[in-house]
């Protein structure tokens, strides 16, 4: 059975009509955020956002998948349900609902969506929300982890020297130039700068993050936007961010494109912490903004990459 991955809100609302305990909806925002409101029947599972992984090797893989295991098992979920997720908007919480619909789809849960526009999709079409909190009598989450959309550590490592390895790099623009490590505060990881030989394409090009509703762009246009930087239908794609979350929101835009692609999900942050692996630590502020504004007028939305120690000018946003 073959499940649609990005789901409206009114498909989301036929769905809620046939009252199936086998469709179950997860609200991925803050605690807060749930508890003034949300979708009716939507339970409030934060934790697809904040655990990090900061060891990829089986021992820690095996880690997250009974946190997980778990986690589905107290809300009563088996992970042969039909699973819905959202966030408040799809860019604005880092890849949060992707994030978890990648980890849903990891642990071995078959039918998995996203509510395309997020929770702001939801309230523009003027839905019905609730404060009320649904209640779940527990069961047993059958563990069925899907290794082949996962890199790990030492499969990155090893495919750094690798040309035939698209190694791509999500994250947002003061990262990527290494001039902060991660999200949430510059210095949260011990060292910046980026994996070896990465390419960069940062995470909300991928979707009209200007719209009211930011929602993914067209598969045509994702697949013109990553052959600007070399990637097609026929790529090997490894995709990291700095938690596997805006990684995780990239591989939903290549995966509605047809292009397949993997998530270290480990990202920069399990990445910096060892400093036996090697990085690309140059910071290219300076030339970046010396180029920017020497090469463009005003207002032309322009980027920067930088590829195997080489500078190349790259508009595929405009």
């Amino acid at each position: 059975m073959n499940t649609k991955l990005l789901l409206s809100p009114q498909e989301l609302t036929l769905l809620l009509v046939e009252k199936s305990s086998k469709t179950v909806i997860i609200d991925t925002r803050s605690q807060e955020d749930y508890a003034i409101s949300h979708i009716s029947q939507a339970i409030n599972l934060r934790d697809f956002f904040t655990y990090l992984l900061e060891n990829s090797s089986p021992g820690g893989l095996k880690e997250l998948q009974e946190y997980f295991a778990e986690i589905m098992s107290s809300v009563g979920i088996s992970g042969a349900e039909q699973l819905i997720v959202y966030e408040d908007a799809l860019n604005k919480g880092y890849g949060q609902s992707c994030r978890a619909a990648f980890l849903l789809k990891y642990l071995g849960c078959a039918q998995v969506s996203i509510l395309h526009g997020g929770y702001r999709a939801w309230l523009k079409a003027e839905l019905p929300t609730t404060d009320e909190v649904p209640q779940r009598e527990s069961s047993i989450f059958r563990l069925h982890p899907n290794a082949d959309i996962m890199v790990t550590t030492t499969e990155m490592l090893q495919a750094i020297e690798n040309p035939a390895i698209i190694k791509l790099d999500v994250r947002d623009r003061n990262e990527w130039l290494g001039l902060s490590s991660s999200p949430y505060n510059p210095d949260f990881c011990p060292r910046k700068g980026r994996i070896p030989n990465a390419v960069w394409l940062a995470w909300h090009h991928l979707m009209n993050s200007e719209s009211e509703i930011p929602t993914f762009r067209s598969p045509d246009e994702i697949r013109e936007i990553c052959q600007s930087v070399g990637i097609t239908s026929e790529s090997v794609v490894y995709i990291y961010c700095f938690k596997g979350s805006r990684a995780a929101n990239t591989l939903i835009a290549l995966e509605e494109a047809g292009i397949s692609a993997r998530n270290y999900f480990g990202s920069w942050n399990e990445w910096s912490r060892d400093f036996a692996l090697p990085i690309d630590s140059r910071v290219t502020s300076l030339l970046y903004e010396t180029l920017r504004v020497a090469c463009f007028p005003k207002g032309v939305r322009s980027e920067f990459k930088i590829q195997n120690s080489k500078f190349k000018i790259n508009d595929p946003h405009k």
